[in-house]
């Protein structure tokens, strides 16, 4: 047995210890075990993965930022006061909580990324469905795993898997949204259809209705303020085409500094709050790809790519996507994103082929608990609040709510073919 075989092995041992966490061992430890060991026996040299670890430097950076703001925003009572809103505008219909929960859910992930929503909105819905006496949260929660992935693609900001995919090439905001907004409008109306028709049996309740005066107090207008401030300064940084990482961190971290010292707060306690092992998790996954492309199977996958696109354009468009979709719930969308990221980078291939296999890792993680990082975080957040849910079950829930929405988005965006 050669080594391209060990590196496959232990390739796949450590995404399925990211997905599985046998023994509830942290996702973090499963990654950078995996690329220890890699090191250890020679697998790949200190250099090959230093240059795994640096081609994540954007994503690093994009992610504290947001972290911080997340963080900000829920030590401040943030989100518990948009659900708490939700609940007196709700007027006691479950229907009406139900819709006012996905609008939340799309700002949140269009506006702080797939994982904020997962991490963030996920325990303030808990609190709120328990406030308004309901009998059955699990499907207002199910709204946070989904909405996280089906509107992860409105904006590059919306998805730290974006960034990847792209690289040094994103496209201005301009083209994004020309290329992506229409998709993810059907991605996202379709996906609240699907959910509204599978759960609506149980939005016949009559809620309790909040009618309590709930204001934001000081630190929540300023981490109000520094999301805003933080999404203008991203906007921007599209239309410049900069890189988002160091924008998001400078931004975001500032909107945490700043509450602390108006709050006369002590910073260490916000910094020990914040999930610091999303960083090595994905610095590890990032050298386990640079591993995997050492072993020449991402050239292979290039150059048949390649051939599909020259002979056919929209069926490698079509295939591409659906590829991309089921492969990430197989080995976790960020994976799946760096070697479709690696794969893309030194071809001249049409730019639908791009955007297919875009909309594939960002919306096909809808399918499975396993499909995404705010997939895992959300299952994560959701076992804290007391709440389970089945693999079986959402993938049961998953094959009515992502198939469509994926065919729609890859339809809308062959239109123009």
């Amino acid at each position: 047995m050669n080594a391209d075989f060990f590196i496959y092995l232990i390739t796949l041992i450590a995404i399925a210890g990211v997905i599985i966490r046998p023994y509830k061992i942290q996702e973090s430890v499963w990654a950078v075990g995996g690329a220890m060991i890699l090191l250890l026996f020679g697998l790949i040299s200190l250099h090959n993965a230093w240059t795994g670890i640096s081609k994540g430097l954007d994503v690093y950076l994009f992610l504290i930022g947001m972290m911080a703001l997340a963080e900000s925003a829920r030590k401040e009572g943030l989100f518990d006061w948009l659900a708490s809103y939700a609940i007196k505008l709700a007027a006691g219909s479950a229907v009406r909580l139900f819709i006012l929960i996905y609008l939340i859910g799309t700002f949140v992930t269009v506006l702080m990324s797939n994982d904020a929503t997962a991490v963030v909105l996920t325990p303030a819905v808990a609190a709120a469905v328990v406030k308004a006496k309901v009998k059955n949260p699990l499907p207002y929660l199910l709204i946070c795993a989904f909405i996280a992935n089906a509107a992860s693609f409105v904006l590059p900001i919306s998805n730290p898997a974006n960034l990847v995919i792209y690289g040094s090439d994103l496209p201005s905001l301009t083209v994004w949204i020309s290329t992506y907004f229409l998709p993810s409008i059907v991605a996202v109306g379709i996906t609240f259809s699907a959910l509204f028709i599978t759960q609506k049996k149980f939005l016949k309740e009559n809620l309790i209705t909040d009618n309590e005066s709930h204001t934001l107090d000081i630190g929540g207008k300023m981490a109000l303020a520094g999301i805003i401030f933080t999404t203008l300064i991203l906007l921007l940084a599209s239309f410049q085409h900069w890189d988002l990482g160091l924008p998001t961190a400078i931004t975001g971290l500032s909107t945490a500094i700043i509450i602390s010292i108006a709050g006369r707060k002590n910073p260490a306690e916000f910094l020990r709050d914040i999930s610091w092992s999303v960083i090595p998790l994905v610095a590890g996954l990032f050298i386990l790809v640079e591993a995997v492309q050492q072993t020449g199977i991402i050239n292979i996958l290039s150059q048949k790519l390649s051939e599909g696109a020259h002979l056919a354009t929209e069926n490698t468009i079509w295939s591409a996507g659906f590829i991309t979709a089921f492969g990430s719930n197989l080995i976790n969308n960020l994976p799946a994103g760096l070697i479709a990221g690696t794969t893309l980078s030194d071809l001249h291939l049409p730019e639908m082929i791009r955007n297919s296999i875009l909309i594939g890792i960002d919306l096909g993680p809808n399918l499975s608990i396993t499909g995404s990082l705010a997939t895992i975080l959300w299952l994560r957040e959701l076992r804290k609040n007391g709440y389970e849910i089945s693999a079986w079950d959402f993938l049961t829930l998953g094959i009515v709510v992502m198939i469509p929405a994926l065919i729609g988005a890859l339809f809308v965006l062959t239109i123009n073919i």
